[in-house]
């Protein structure tokens, strides 16, 4: 069996060896001619897979080692017998814990706290309900917009995109769509931000075509947002340098990039292909994670604010900032290397652990600041 991957699935030679020979390829450069002979082929976002990819091809089985899949057609692959799975789910958690770190980072920086603030999320999936756990563990007002799922369910808690507009805070967690009363492609354009609360932070963690870039600089110079936060942009990898410039964090599409999710969507996609073809699996998350840099921590209060507190732990495991500063080197390369250099950082982004895998003691133990770290994922002793 042939196997066509993409380089950055992390430990997919290791993990899939076993089922056939894999060979690696940069996802851009992935082209009709590379899965011609192949049997499977594993991808992620930056590879569209449709017809023109694969209509020559002898592929059985497609899989995403990513949430969104607005990158496979899906139908096509259905109409032609070709198997397929995405990583649902993996990296959502990850994704989270990037959003606690920026909130906690911006709050910080404009000397404010996230306690009582109200916080607008776009989208309520498997990415969207882990940040509300994770916001409503640091006592701020969580207020849903998924307008799917309310009429599916008809659940109260789901509120009008109206209703969130008022909020302190509004971050994206919807799927890139084009089409529908749903359509998410530019959803945050300027009627969007001109609606906002006047000073809102704005996060966008989804998918950058979500966001109309002019309309996002326009809002920016204005002056109505505090605060913005970007991991993912349009026409990656050669972003809008000006817009980079104008952000308080800039990252490079990573916020799902934690090592323990990366690794968890490379094992989702091992089973679900072993099952395909009816093989045993071999491979566990546990067998490719190793120990974690940071696996306990004692903190004090000594007078400190909790939120201080949970900003201080959150940077010796994952420093938000790093990410922010990294990207902005961009800056000083040439036109034609911006994009090698967007998509060389996150081939070469550091393994980057979650909070469960650090466990903290708190000195004088403190109920409320326990209940904020374990509510935000850490292992907290009593």
């Amino acid at each position: 069996m042939k196997i066509i991957a993409d380089e950055n699935i992390p430990y997919v030679k290791e993990c899939f060896s076993s089922l056939g020979r894999v060979e690696l390829f940069p996802g851009r450069k992935i082209t009709s001619d590379t899965v011609t002979d192949a049997d499977v082929l594993l991808v992620r976002s930056v590879t569209p897979v449709d017809s023109h990819l694969l209509k020559d091809s002898k592929v059985r089985f497609v899989g995403t080692a990513t949430a969104g899949t607005e990158h496979i057609d899906v139908e096509f692959l259905r109409r032609s017998g070709i198997g397929f799975a995405s990583a649902s789910g993996a990296n959502a958690n990850s994704v989270a814990e990037y959003i606690v770190a920026a909130l906690l980072a911006v709050a910080k920086v404009h000397k404010t706290k996230l306690a009582g603030k109200s916080i607008g999320i776009i989208g309520a999936g498997n990415i969207g309900n882990k940040v509300a756990d994770k916001c409503t563990a640091l006592e701020m007002k969580v207020c849903l917009n998924d307008p799917p799922l309310e009429r599916e369910t008809r659940d109260m808690k789901y509120r009008p995109i109206e209703q969130l507009y008022d909020c302190d805070f509004i971050t994206l967690h919807t799927p890139l769509t084009f089409e529908g009363i749903d359509k998410t492609f530019h959803l945050a354009d300027r009627t969007f931000f001109n609606t906002l609360k006047n000073k809102c932070i704005f996060l966008n963690t989804s998918r950058g075509r979500v966001v109309d870039s002019a309309a996002l600089k326009s809002a920016i110079k204005s002056g109505r947002l505090r605060a913005v936060v970007l991991d993912v942009w349009e026409n990656e990898p050669n972003i809008d340098i000006e817009l980079l410039q104008m952000v308080d964090i800039g990252t490079p599409h990573i916020a799902g990039y934690s090592l323990d999710g990366k690794v968890a969507g490379t094992i989702t996609l091992y089973k679900v292909m072993c099952e395909y073809f009816g093989l045993e699996t071999g491979f566990e998350a546990g067998n490719l994670l190793g120990k974690p840099k940071v696996p306990q921590l004692k903190v004090t209060l000594q007078g400190k604010h909790r939120e201080n507190v949970v900003c201080e732990i959150i940077k010796k495991i994952y420093n938000i900032c790093q990410d922010d500063s990294n990207l902005r080197w961009i800056c000083d390369k040439t036109q034609g290397k911006r994009g090698a250099f967007f998509d060389q950082l996150r081939k070469n982004y550091p393994a980057r652990r979650e909070f469960k895998n650090t466990r903290i003691k708190i000195e004088k133990t403190d109920a409320k600041l326990a209940k904020k770290l374990e509510g935000i994922g850490f292992l907290v002793d009593k």
